[in-house]
């Protein structure tokens, strides 16, 4: 048994309807500019077992699975968002934005996969 309702206009402020764009995400986003969001840059990630990590001491060396010169990747609450170039101004580190990445592109899409990089040296 079904029974027929109206439902009534979604309005926004100032009692404009609700349009499409903004039901849908892509809307007014100036009200999320407020919002803190914590912004990383990472150089690169490797596989470690505990043992390793103990014995690590000042003056160890961790090998990254990126090669000098490779863009780093910028990442918006761990969300990789863009790819860039470490510059230093004013005795201060930077990221110079090189690419901006698409809609989908996670950070698993950005560097190759750390297992299967980093598969010979955790198997030796």
């Amino acid at each position: 048994m079904s029974q027929q309702i109206e439902l009534e206009q979604l309005h926004g402020g100032d009692d404009v309807p609700v349009t499409g764009a903004a039901t849908n995400g892509v809307g007014d986003l100036r009200r999320l500019s407020d919002v803190p969001v914590d912004l990383a840059v990472e150089m690169g990630r490797t596989r470690m077992t505990v043992g390793e990590t103990l014995e690590l001491r000042e003056g160890s060396i961790v090998t990254l699975n990126r090669m000098a010169g490779e863009p780093v990747d910028l990442l918006v609450n761990g969300t990789a968002i863009a790819r860039g170039e470490v510059v230093v101004i004013d005795e201060q580190f930077g990221l110079r934005i090189t690419d901006i990445l698409g809609e989908g592109a996670g950070a698993a899409a950005l560097s190759p996969d750390v297992d299967e990089q980093l598969a010979d040296h955790t198997s030796a």
